[in-house]
Parts: structure tokens; C-alpha cells; sequence
């Protein structure tokens, strides 16, 4: 079993306007700003880098390059006249 170590952070000099924004979210999901705080760092992180998404992006145009594809006006007839 791994052990999780949690740090804090400190961020200073927040807008109020923002502060504001944020407490609001967090109660609106029935959270404290400090979780509310935590679900966003989480989110940031996890989201993946423009450059990752534009590797899968080529990834799969290879990977579909020799295909051949249907004429979408065609997929779309054939669902109209179902």
C-alpha cells in the first residue's frame, strides 16, 4: 500500500471578486472552499497538455489514414428512412 503525503499551499494576494466566485461554487456543490480548492487543483492536473491531445489526434488520423469512408450525406438517408 502506497502512502499519500499531502502538502498545503498558501496562495496569496486573491482577487476578492474571485474569492467570492469560488465560495459561491463551493456552496453550491455543498463543499468548503478548501475542497472546493482541491477539486479544481485536481481537475488542472489531470486535464491533459494541448501537445498530448494533438499526439492523439495524429495518432488516430494514421491509424484511420487507408480507410475508406462512407459519404456522411449517405449515413444520413439511410437513417431518415428508417
Amino acid at each position: 500500500m502506497t502512502d499519500v503525503v499531502f502538502k498545503d499551499v498558501l496562495v496569496r494576494k486573491v482577487d476578492t471578486v474571485i474569492l467570492e466566485k469560488l465560495k459561491r461554487k463551493a456552496k453550491r456543490q455543498n463543499r468548503s472552499l478548501q475542497a472546493e480548492m482541491q477539486v479544481i487543483f485536481r481537475d488542472a492536473a489531470e486535464r491533459s497538455e494541448p501537445t498530448e491531445r494533438l499526439e492523439e489526434i495524429r495518432r488516430i488520423r494514421a491509424s484511420i489514414k487507408n480507410r475508406q469512408q462512407t459519404d456522411s450525406a449517405i449515413l444520413l438517408r439511410e437513417d431518415r428512412n428508417r
